[in-house]
């Protein structure tokens, strides 16, 4: 009987997640004459389309493909060429293998690939190694420039931020920036300490932004929605903030557990919490900083 319990709790869960990604839509929005964003479940999707190619950035979860490509048909016929990973989650990376049979040729930070080829430990739960065919075939160290449709878009490496593998994607002629999860525009971020994440890293990642981009720039975060260079501002300053109320705890010989107590340091950023909340942001921030 207890047998019969598990098996009938498994397939429960089972059938709950076939359902959820099921029930997904992937809705899509037009910010320049040839880029777009896609939304379905996971990370922010960059489309970037013209009478050459078609360029990706991101490709969500596996079960959503169907349903993203035929999102694309929507606005093109032309199949993905090129796809670049802003990192290697799977959030991010979980339709790669089926983009690469697709035809899509992969580009990503050669530590995106080291961490696809290898298991892993993601917030607790161990993370079995990519197939081959899910792993980027073009890696770099920390730049690279594509020439296609008439733009040159620099891909670059933002060292430790979300992980040690984050890469933005800077469309220079649209005037247009993807940045992955180096970014959660209107939330706290989530720093992944154990994929080479770190706080320092996620605030060089938003100057370096804030340095290419101006007023008329569209920012793609990872997650949330289309943002500008003034929130990010908004948001660089806020983790420097919390960053230098932290080191001061810190140098006055605080513990993790004080610092996490103290209400008084992220009082002013309420707004902000979300999947990522004022006790994890302040552990991530303290165990950054203990590096």
């Amino acid at each position: 009987m207890k047998n019969l319990h598990l098996s009938f709790l498994m397939l429960f869960v089972f059938f709950s997640a076939f359902s959820q990604k099921n029930d997904v839509k992937i809705t899509t929005e037009k910010l320049t004459e040839s880029i777009y964003i896609l939304k379905g479940q996971g990370g922010n999707i960059g489309l970037f389309v013209g009478e050459e190619s078609v360029f990706m950035i991101d490709d969500q979860f596996a079960p959503l493909t169907p349903k993203i490509l035929s999102a694309i048909k929507k606005i093109t016929t032309k199949p993905v060429k090129y796809l670049v990973n802003s990192h290697w989650h799977g959030d991010h990376t979980g339709g790669n293998e089926n983009m690469q049979k697709a035809g899509a040729l992969i580009i990503a930070q050669e530590n995106v690939r080291k961490r696809m080829n290898t298991e892993s430990k993601v917030r607790g739960k161990i993370k079995k190694a990519s197939p081959k065919e899910a792993l980027p075939v073009i890696t770099f160290s920390d730049n690279m420039m594509l020439h296609i449709n008439n733009d040159d878009i620099l891909v670059s490496h933002v060292h430790n931020a979300h992980t040690d593998g984050d890469a933005i994607i800077y469309f220079t002629a649209n005037n247009v920036v993807h940045m992955g999860d180096a970014y959660f525009q209107g939330k706290f971020p989530y720093i992944d300490l154990n994929s080479g994440g770190n706080v320092n890293g996620v605030i060089a990642a938003a100057e370096k932004v804030i340095l290419l981009s101006d007023e008329n720039t569209k920012i793609i975060p990872g997650h949330g929605n289309v943002s500008n260079r003034k929130e990010l501002i908004e948001y660089k300053n806020m983790l420097i903030d919390l960053k230098n109320k932290i080191q001061l705890e810190m140098n006055n010989g605080k513990s993790l557990e004080e610092v996490i107590k103290n209400k008084e340091i992220t009082k002013d950023y309420a707004k902000f919490s979300g999947w990522i909340n004022e006790e994890r942001i302040k552990t991530a921030i303290y165990k950054s900083l203990e590096k």
